[in-house]
C-alpha cells in the first residue's frame, strides 16, 4: 500500500480549526510518553482492534509502544507511520536536534500491518508527533505541536533553545474533533495513493464512560510512574552532585594539607639556621654555610608560593582560556638560547633540531614558551656536569612530537607515576634535594589537555630521561576548540 501526503497538512492546524477547539497544555516530553503509554495500555486491555495513525519520535522508547500493541492485538490492528521521505539539513529555523525529535521512521519491529506514510521533507508536519486511535467503539487523538524555536532575545541576549521549550500537547476523545483531522487526512492523501478506512466510517460522538474511566485511572497511574522515575533521577543526580561537592571538599582539604607540608620544611630549615647564627662560638665558615642555608630555603619558599599561585590561577581560569596556532620554530630557538649559559656553566652540551617546514600547533595562547621552559629546565637541572641535553621535533600524522631528552640521573620506574602529581619532587639520594616546587610538570600537564595534546615520559635511572610532547596541528581541531564552535 502507498499512501503519500499533501506538504500543506498540519494536524495541529486542523485541530485548531474546529469550533471551541480543545485548548493545549504546555507539557514535558515525559507527559506524552505517559500519555501514549496510558493509551496503548486501555486498547490492550479492551483488546480494541483499531486502526492508528501515528508520527512518533524514532527512539526506542516509543516505537515499542507500538510494538506492544500490534503484539497483543494482533492482525486485526493497523498502523499508519508517517515519515518524512529525506532529511534536510542546515534549513532556516531547523538544526539537527530539531529533525531528530521530529522525523519518524518505520519500525523494523512492526509487523506486516504497519503502513508507512511519506511526508515530503518540508511538511507542516515536521513539529508535530501524534497518535490517533480510530476504531467504532473509541476513538481519541494525543498531539503535540513543537512551536518554531525562538531566536536570540533583544531583552536577555539568551536563546530559547528547543530543550528548553515545553511542546503544546492536546489530547481528546471529542468525535468532531478527530473527525476534523480524519477527513484533513483524507483530503491531504496524493491521487495516487491507496484509499484509508471505509467511506461510511463515522466517529463515535462520545466513548463509553467506562472506558473513560478506565483511562483516566491509567493516566494517572503511567503519569505517577513517570513522576516517580522523575523523582528517582533527580534523587540520584542530587546524590551524585553531594558527592562530587564532597570529593572537591576532600581534594580541597588535602591539597591545601600538603601546600602546608610544603611551606613548613623550609620554613624549619631557616629557623634551625637562625638559631645556629646565634650561637657565640660559631666559626666564620659555619655562619657562611648557615647564612647559605637561609638564602637557599627563601628561595625555595618563594619558589612554592609562586608555583603555587601560579597553578590557582591556572585551574581557576583554564576553561576560559582560548588557543591559538603557533610555531615551534618561532618559540624552541630563542628557549634554548636563553638557556645556553646555564648548560655552558654545567659543562652540558646543549641543542635542538626544530625544522622550520612543520605545520603551526595548536596550544595554549601565549603558554607554549612556558612549557618549553619548564620541560628545558627539569632537563638541564637533572642532567649532572659534562651530560647532554637535546630538543627535537617532528611530524607525526596529525600531531607534531616535541622531545626533550637528557642524560641526566633519570627516574626509578615506580616513580614516573608520579610525577606529574602536585609538590612531588624526585629526590635520588637522602642528602640531595634538587629543590623546585614540584608543580612545573603539574602545570604543563594541564596547559598540555586544554589545548588537546600530551605529555609522556621514558627514563632510566643514571641513563637520562626522554620527555615528549604531542600537539595537535592546524589539520587537527582540538576538542575545546571544537566545542567553543559548537556554542
Amino acid at each position: 500500500m502507498n499512501v503519500s501526503l499533501a506538504k500543506d497538512l498540519s494536524v495541529y492546524q486542523l485541530v485548531m480549526g474546529v469550533q471551541a477547539p480543545p485548548k493545549p497544555l504546555s507539557l514535558s516530553p515525559a507527559t506524552l510518553l505517559s500519555l501514549v503509554r496510558a493509551q496503548i495500555d486501555l486498547l490492550i486491555e479492551q483488546q480494541i482492534a483499531a486502526t492508528l495513525w501515528v508520527k512518533l519520535p524514532p527512539d526506542k522508547i516509543w516505537q515499542s509502544e507500538l510494538a506492544r500493541y500490534q503484539s497483543s492485538v494482533g492482525a486485526s490492528s493497523l498502523i499508519y507511520t508517517c515519515q518524512i521521505e529525506e532529511s534536510r539539513k542546515g534549513e532556516a529555523g531547523e538544526d539537527k536536534g530539531e529533525e531528530r525529535l521530529n522525523i519518524s521512521s518505520s519500525p523494523s519491529s512492526l509487523s506486516s500491518n504497519s503502513v508507512p506514510v511519506h511526508l515530503s521533507p518540508d511538511s507542516q508536519m515536521r513539529r508535530e508527533n501524534f497518535l490517533m486511535v480510530l476504531s467504532p467503539q473509541f476513538c481519541s487523538l494525543i498531539l503535540a505541536h513543537r512551536p518554531l524555536k525562538k531566536r536570540k532575545n533583544q531583552t536577555s541576549g539568551k536563546v530559547n533553545t528547543n530543550k528548553n521549550q515545553p511542546l503544546l500537547i492536546i489530547t481528546t476523545v471529542e468525535g468532531r474533533v478527530i473527525q476534523q483531522v480524519l477527513n484533513g487526512i483524507q483530503q491531504a492523501i496524493a491521487p495516487e495513493s491507496s484509499s484509508i478506512l471505509p467511506a461510511s466510517f463515522i466517529c463515535p460522538t462520545v466513548p463509553q464512560a467506562a472506558l473513560m474511566n478506565q483511562l483516566l485511572a491509567k493516566q494517572l497511574l503511567r503519569q505517577d510512574e513517570i513522576n516517580r522515575q522523575i523523582i528517582t533521577g533527580r534523587t540520584n543526580k542530587l546524590e551524585q552532585q553531594n558527592q562530587e561537592l564532597h570529593n572537591k571538599e576532600q581534594l580541597k582539604d588535602e591539597y591545601l594539607k600538603n601546600v602546608c607540608q610544603e611551606l613548613r620544611i623550609p620554613l624549619t630549615h631557616m629557623k634551625t639556621a637562625l638559631s645556629l647564627l646565634n650561637s657565640p662560638n660559631l666559626k666564620p665558615p659555619q655562619r657562611q654555610r648557615y647564612l647559605q642555608m637561609l638564602n637557599t630555603q627563601c628561595d625555595q619558599q618563594n619558589s612554592l608560593i609562586t608555583g603555587f599561585l601560579e597553578l590557582v590561577q591556572l585551574e581557576q581560569n583554564l576553561e576560559g582560556t582560548t588557543l591559538e596556532l603557533v610555531r615551534l620554530s618561532d618559540i624552541v630557538p630563542g628557549v634554548v638560547s636563553t638557556y645556553q649559559p646555564v648548560a655552558q656553566e654545567k659543562g652540558i652540551m646543549l641543542a635542538y633540531t626544530v625544522p622550520t617546514e612543520l605545520p603551526s600547533v595548536w596550544c595554549v595562547t601565549g603558554k607554549l614558551r612556558q612549557i618549553v621552559i619548564n620541560l628545558l629546565h627539569n632537563s638541564l637541572k637533572f642532567t649532572p656536569n659534562g651530560g647532554q641535553v637535546w630538543v627535537r621535533a617532528r611530524n607525526q600524522g596529525d600531531y607534531v612530537q616535541l622531545e626533550f631528552r637528557d642524560t641526566g640521573i633519570g627516574i626509578a620506574e615506580n616513580e614516573i607515576p608520579k610525577i606529574f602529581d602536585r609538590f612531588y619532587r624526585v629526590r635520588t639520594a637522602a642528602t640531595e634535594d634538587y629543590g623546585g616546587a614540584g608543580l612545573g610538570l603539574t602545570i604543563v600537564q594541564q596547559l598540555l589537555l586544554r589545548c588537546g595534546g600530551s605529555i609522556s615520559v621514558k627514563s632510566k635511572l643514571s641513563e637520562g630521561s626522554t620527555f615528549t610532547v604531542q600537539l595537535a596541528t592546524v589539520s587537527n581541531i582540538p576538542r575545546a576548540i571544537a566545542t567553543e564552535n559548537e556554542l
